[in-house]
């Protein structure tokens, strides 16, 4: 029994139905592909405004790094100022009479290379005294120092000078728990006490570290 056609539904109505909806199809590719597009485009604009404002950043983050570098510096600068005058007065009452006195002392290897900077640098004909000031000492600081006077040393031996060196910190504030791990260290301590300056150590029958 044959089947008779839908009634108005013939070849070229289906086929336009297929051309059709194949067109809509392209339609909505053209669409999703022009979404994508204009995401990607977003995303992109998204990421270069995100470095540029990192960029910005980072340049008034060093800019703002530069300013804490140069003002603590300066407060550094003015801390050894009002420190220097009186040392050699302080130590001879310890029984260190230095004859010379040099601020931001440079050590030198053989090739002209700085080895070490000392920022008060003492010396005699029996010891040298190396004075490493801070607006406010840490215990890095400490063990930084340390380090430099270890330096010193080899240096010294190297040039057959055999004075005995010795340490001090010195700050404008200068914590307990830092000046107690300065002196189990060996260090002298110097801080700002009104118009002078007080070189602290403990008791004995304690001695300064000498390297």
């Amino acid at each position: 029994m044959a089947t008779e056609p839908v009634m108005g539904l013939t070849f070229e109505n289906v086929w336009a139905l297929f051309q059709e909806t194949d067109r809509k199809m392209q339609e909505t590719d053209r669409k999703m592909q022009e979404s994508d597009r204009k995401i990607e485009e977003s995303y992109r604009k998204m990421q270069e405004m995100f470095e540029q404002t990192n960029r910005i950043l980072d340049e008034r983050s060093k800019q703002l790094d530069k300013k804490i570098g140069a003002l603590t510096n300066r407060i550094g600068e003015i801390v050894e100022h009002l420190m220097t005058p009186k040392l050699c007065e302080k130590f001879k009452a310890l029984g260190y009479t230095f004859e010379n006195m040099a601020r931001d002392y440079e050590a030198y290897d053989s090739e002209n290379r700085c080895l070490a900077e000392v920022d008060v640098f003492l010396e005699n004909g029996e010891y040298a005294l190396a004075v490493e000031v801070k607006t406010k000492p840490s215990q890095n600081d400490v063990d930084e120092h340390i380090r430099r006077l270890k330096v010193l040393r080899e240096r010294a031996e190297q040039k057959g000078d055999r004075r005995k060196f010795l340490g001090a910190v010195a700050g404008a504030v200068i914590t307990e728990e830092v000046r107690n791990y300065a002196y189990k260290r060996g260090l002298f301590v110097i801080r700002q006490s009104g118009e002078t300056i007080e070189v602290g150590h403990p008791s004995a029958p304690w001695e300064p570290k000498a390297w």
